[in-house]
């Protein structure tokens, strides 16, 4: 589906990162551990300047010309500096905010050794990735020295790290796509069993192997996931690209558990936001969101996935000196390329355009998928999985019981359902937890739920209106009952009651005799009190003989305005169904409690209420004395 150009779904985020651009004398790099920018001029005699979206504290300083920088990373704590400038070493400076002057380097122990690369793997942890094997090294910055702690030997091509998990992956075998993953923990590795990556099929005379720009890691849903982009030309019978994603296991190697249908060629770039795939397509400018945790078509081992919405990101405006100007402080807005060739994506959710001097945050908007996604249980099972989304789980169950736009009763017993088994489970996992301490961060945790009184509060409320048909209020009322029976939950009072309302206000006893008689209604305090009052609006006559003067002067006499605006609004309602006015009748000596009603209200009004009729006339305090 696709989304609207007025309603954004993504943008990037206005806290952009300002840096200097990549010219002949100035190179960027990125550390994708402390999402830092630096901009390294003239291999750093002329200046270096380090800016992050993380920590706002930017750094300028100068480091002696010892060549060309390939790499230049600070620790996790920003106390020790390095700096690849070969394939034989890599140079420390200890730094605080100032580089130390005096510069200690480590080489690799096997001499023609060749280091592809280095990662901070924790506080004055670090892992040379070399030809040939990995070496892991402590740094001890107050002697300026490091100390070999572990070192391994295997074939590498290229590797891969994720900072977040830790998780180190490098490619070796003839087509690149035997993976070795190693994990690092605070003082150790771990070398986790090896698994193969599948290559698209292709002619015998071409040759295709993994390329490391097509392998990266992300995390979703708590899991560690290796996403592997497999090119496929589009042609009969072959969709096009895709995605494989291999999961990381506890108990074995990574296994291939899903797929994600791209039905495109050409380049592509991957981000994680809020659990969501977000799979950007040059060609098309245009990007597909994917969640590997709806329902979806599956063998039993691997789940295919195709695009929930297709949508462009919103467009962004960026400011450039302005020319020809006579003074450098001028700028000028232009629209910044979106999907530029230039544009250098890094996980989770980071986009680099090095030339234009600008790093962004991608963020995602939930509110327009809401109009874009017409399955409304899809759009359900969307929302339930994204964080901050709960009034737009209310607005969409709100907007489906409306008059003339309502759902058939089927899709809202279905929506009822998800609600209330996210519900349920999420109290599962609580009782798990109180069994079983320290609790599991690996098991996905619901991240919004919608409880009985926000149901109540922002939904069935509804149904308090004039112009809702009350047999399908009932309808709908009964299903939810239903389903909140089905997944365990104890019906609230508040919902009995305004069933019950529905049906005495329609003279519906019948239907309500059988719903007390089978019961489904629950026993409780709160139902035998509305059942009292029932009875005792029976034994006066009916509703419209009460004496609003005496229900009027209890209400006042309990000091809860609430309670008496209730009881005004309830006999306002009575007024109108009898004589077509709100007014009361001069013989009914109501003028007192009109006055007092205008003092705290103002002028009455016909919308709204606290409490309902029912309820107050089976409060104790309200009965004529």
């Amino acid at each position: 589906m696709l989304a609207s150009k007025d309603n954004y779904i993504l943008e990037l985020g206005s806290d952009a990162v300002r840096f200097e651009p990549v010219s002949k004398l100035t190179n960027v790099f990125y550390d994708d551990a402390n999402r830092q920018v630096f901009s390294v001029r003239s291999g750093g005699t002329t200046g270096v300047v380090v800016k992050g979206l993380l920590d706002k504290t930017s750094y300028s300083f100068r480091m002696v010309d010892k060549g060309d920088v390939m790499s230049i990373k600070f620790s996790p704590d920003k106390k020790i500096l390095s700096v690849q400038r070969g394939y034989k070493s890599i140079e420390f400076i200890n730094f605080n905010g100032e580089p130390d002057n005096l510069e200690y380097s480590q080489s690799c122990k096997v001499k023609n050794m060749k280091i592809l690369g280095f990662s901070w793997t924790h506080v004055n942890e670090i892992v040379f990735v070399m030809d040939r094997g990995i070496e892991h090294f402590q740094v001890i910055p107050e002697k300026h020295t490091l100390k070999s702690l572990k070192m391994y030997s295997v074939s590498v091509n290229w590797y891969v790290y994720h900072p977040e998990s830790s998780l180190l992956l490098l490619s070796s075998g003839s087509l690149c796509n035997t993976m070795h993953p190693f994990q690092f923990r605070p003082g150790s590795v771990y070398k986790l069993s090896k698994f193969e990556i599948d290559l698209p099929a292709a002619p015998k005379t071409q040759k295709i192997s993994l390329l490391e720009r097509d392998v990266s890691i992300g995390t979703v849903y708590n899991k560690t996931c290796i996403f592997v982009l497999r090119h496929q030309p589009r042609s009969a019978g072959i969709p096009g690209a895709e995605i494989a994603i291999y999961s990381m296991m506890k108990d074995g190697p990574p296994r291939k558990t899903d797929i994600l249908r791209l039905d495109k060629s050409g380049r592509f770039a991957i981000n994680v936001i809020n659990n969501i795939i977000v799979v950007h397509h040059q060609a098309s400018k245009e990007s597909m969101l994917f969640d590997i945790q709806i329902p979806c078509e599956s063998d039993g081992y691997v789940c295919e996935h195709t695009p929930i919405v297709r949508c462009p990101i919103k467009p962004f405006m960026i400011k450039i000196p302005a020319m020809p100007s006579h003074s450098p402080t001028m700028e000028q807005e232009i629209g910044c390329e979106l999907y530029s060739p230039n544009w250098v994506v890094f996980q989770p959710n980071i986009i680099i355009d090095p030339k234009l001097g600008y790093l962004w945050y991608v963020v995602m908007n939930n509110e327009p998928i809401i109009d874009i996604i017409s399955d409304k249980c899809l759009l359900i099972d969307f929302l339930l999985l994204r964080q901050n989304s709960k009034s737009l789980i209310l607005k969409v169950c709100h907007d489906a019981i409306l008059p003339g736009a309502s759902l058939p009763l089927a899709t809202l017993a279905k929506i009822f359902d998800k609600l209330n088994a996210v519900y349920r489970h999420n109290i599962d996992l609580q009782k798990l937890d109180q069994k079983h301490s320290p609790q599991n961060v690996s098991i996905f945790r619901p991240t919004t739920m919608v409880d009985q009184s926000d149901m109540y509060s922002h939904v069935f409320s509804v149904f308090e209106g004039e112009n809702v048909n009350y047999k399908f209020s009932i309808s709908v009322l009964l299903e939810y009952i239903r389903s909140l029976i089905q997944y365990q939950q104890f019906v609230q009072h508040y919902l009995c009651k305004l069933l019950i309302n529905i049906l005495v206000q329609n003279k519906q006893f019948y239907q309500l005799h059988q719903f007390l008689q089978y019961q489904i209604l629950n026993d409780s305090k709160q139902l035998k009190k509305i059942l009292q009052a029932l009875s005792f609006i029976r034994s006066c006559g009916g509703i419209d003989g009460l004496s609003a003067q005496k229900y009027l002067a209890a209400a006042k006499q309990t000091g809860d305005p609430r309670i008496f605006y209730s009881v005004y609004k309830f006999f306002e309602r009575r007024n109108i169904r009898l004589r077509g006015s709100p007014d009361f009748e001069a013989g009914e000596h109501c003028e007192a409690y009109v006055k007092y009603f205008n003092t705290f209200y103002g002028n009455p009004s016909l919308d709204g209420g606290f409490l309902d009729p029912i309820s107050l006339i089976g409060t104790k305090t309200l009965l004529p004395f």
